[in-house]
């Protein structure tokens, strides 16, 4: 195995550089292929041949992959360095370009949606392949489309309306400094650096951070629950009001393309199950000392140190990880790298955090990670290599369905994770084992348990905003949420009535964050498959390599899981409570 050190990735296959002619071409090239594209508006009819529709699909994909390469080059681009203005003028200059190309080429979505009678469309679809879920399913929406013009409205309005009330909220909110006292001295911090602090190895750091930042936003209630107010009002309005969604939940349900029944399924399953997590945080104090913990410190770390590895070992010890679980996993993985598709470094200006893009099914996935030789940064390696693999899976699917929707899209990247744990636990020492176990449980807890219970709040607190409520009864719900979800496990202090307000999911993405809890249990759930039987790697291959081509009920169902049954999901929690068991053994 070849050995690979700390790096950048190489861009150029996104597009030409750009400041050069070449990049002001390619955008010119777009612009006469949306112009090419315009045009087939008058082949749009009832009884338009399917060789003149496919036509137009191709089309479709085209462009699609040409606004993804440019897209991601400069968001790349930024991430690589986000204080350079001149990477900064790019970005908004190339997202202004696509929000305009995505406008020129609506119409052809929506004469799809609404425009063709049924019998023609049936007849389409004969032909469809691959795409054919793809456009089953936009057919399925047409039931929430708007007119043309009301469409054009609402992204026009979306600007100045609730997207700038979600801008708003970042703007205020970045502005927050806190301040805690360490070592004697008093120092401020921003909201990164503040949570940082909750993982901790001191836990009057952790009490601190945590109390400055729910003191800042507890004294800003009114305005961040106002803002709150406005964006689940204009989600009601829009959504349920105006396309007919039959609840607040259910518009995400339709866009994770998963059915009402099946998420109702997962949080109940996860509601009966809070006594699991319970159990844990029980043990996890008398790891760390204590009678009885407080919510200050559910992520504090077991150990003080954290074993480190250097880079070239981290990178063997993944590949090996997963070339135990396939071979042909572990050599996708290894594409990206070596491409020069991984920026590893660590510099001043980059991105924080860890990601994989995929710009298209003929690119290699680009993944970014800060490796500092922490162990959890080598299992952020493992994750994001999942995610490529997933992608580089599906490579022979069109850009339009190469996507896993967002249930599934976490399955490889967890899978990953817990082949390394494995791995790493075979030959562990009994207190690597307690790290080990420990760091999967804070893992599963804040993915699974604490992301359902964000959509539990969400539910009521959307309800009862509908229904008038005012701010303070909002936080009433989100404590009343917490208490249910701890139970006597741990001392649950007032001020964390407030701590909803500083979640941007809620105000971003609402119901985004059960996606996290169906994905992650998901992969608990079928790593037991996989444990009870070796063969179900092919199994598992085949789900990842659909992409988003299937309905991932449908999809799943293939390989005998049944996500509308309790007993599946509840396979997921019999293992966290099997790994409990054992670390209180430990």
């Amino acid at each position: 195995m070849k050995e690979y050190s700390l790096g950048t990735w190489d861009l150029s296959c996104l597009a030409p550089h750009h400041e050069s002619s070449a990049f002001r071409e390619k955008l010119k090239e777009i612009e006469e292929k949306v112009d090419e594209f315009e045009k087939k508006k008058s082949l749009l009819k009832n009884d338009i041949p399917s060789e003149d529709f496919y036509g137009i699909v191709r089309l479709c994909e085209e462009l699609s992959e040409e606004m993804s390469k440019i897209g991601h080059y400069a968001h790349l681009l930024f991430a690589s360095d986000t204080s350079n203005p001149k990477v900064r003028s790019l970005l908004a200059k190339v997202d202004e370009f696509n929000a305009k190309i995505a406008n020129k080429t609506l119409f052809f979505n929506l004469w799809w949606k609404k425009g063709i009678d049924e019998q023609n469309a049936q007849r389409l679809l004969r032909d469809a392949g691959q795409l054919r879920h793809y456009l089953a399913r936009q057919r399925e929406l047409a039931r929430y489309a708007l007119s043309e013009p009301e469409e054009k409205i609402i992204n026009i309005k979306d600007v100045t309306g609730v997207g700038f009330i979600r801008k708003l909220y970042d703007q205020y909110t970045e502005r927050f400094v806190f301040q805690i006292t360490v070592d004697g001295k008093k120092k401020k911090f921003l909201k990164p650096q503040i949570i940082s602090l909750f993982h901790s190895p001191d836990p009057n750091k952790r009490r601190a951070a945590y109390r400055s930042l729910l003191k800042v936003y507890g004294a800003n209630e009114d305005v961040l629950g106002e803002i709150y107010r406005t964006v689940v009002l204009d989600w009601k309005n829009e959504a349920v009001d105006l396309r007919g969604y039959d609840s607040p939940i259910s518009v995400r349900n339709v866009l994770n393309d998963v059915s009402d029944e099946t998420v109702e399924t997962l949080l109940n399953v996860c509601r009966k199950n809070r006594t699991v997590f319970q159990r844990y945080f029980k043990a996890k104090a008398k790891l760390l000392g204590m009678k009885k913990m407080s919510r200050y410190h559910i992520y504090a770390p077991i150990s003080a140190e954290e074993k480190e590895y250097p880079f070239p070992e981290a990178v063997k010890l993944v590949l090996n990880a997963l070339k135990g679980f396939s071979p042909e996993i572990a050599e996708l993985a290894e594409k990206v790298l070596r491409e020069n598709h991984l920026d590893s470094q660590v510099r001043k200006g980059k991105r924080g955090g860890a990601f994989c893009a995929t710009a298209s099914p003929s690119i290699t996935p680009f993944v970014l990670v800060n490796y500092t030789g922490k162990q959890s940064d080598v299992f952020t390696l493992a994750h994001e290599l999942g995610h490529a693999v997933h992608s580089l899976l599906a490579a022979d699917k069109s850009i339009l369905v190469q996507h896993a929707p967002l249930p599934l899209a976490e399955l490889a990247s967890i899978f990953s994770e817990m082949v390394l744990t494995e791995r790493l636990y075979e030959t562990a020492s009994r207190e690597e084992k307690v790290y080990l176990i420990a760091r999967q449980l804070d893992d599963m807890y804040a993915t699974i348990m604490r992301q359902a219970y964000f959509t539990v709040f969400e539910k009521d607190a959307h309800k009862t905003i509908a229904e008038g409520a005012a701010v303070n009864e909002v936080s009433d719900i989100y404590y009343r949420n917490l208490k249910e979800q701890f139970g006597t496990a741990l001392w649950l202090p007032e001020n964390f009535r407030y701590e909803w307000t500083y979640i941007p999911h809620f105000y971003h993405t609402p119901f985004y964050t059960y996606a996290y809890s169906f994905g992650n249990l998901l992969t608990v759930a079928v790593y037991q498959k996989y444990l009870k039987d070796r063969t179900f790697v092919n199994q598992y291959i085949k789900i990842l390599s659909a992409g988003g081509s299937e309905n991932p009920e449908e999809l799943l169902k293939k390989a005998d899981i049944n996500v509308k049954s309790e007993q599946f999901w509840q396979t997921g929690f019999d293992y966290i409570q099997k790994r409990t068991e054992e670390l209180e053994k430990l």
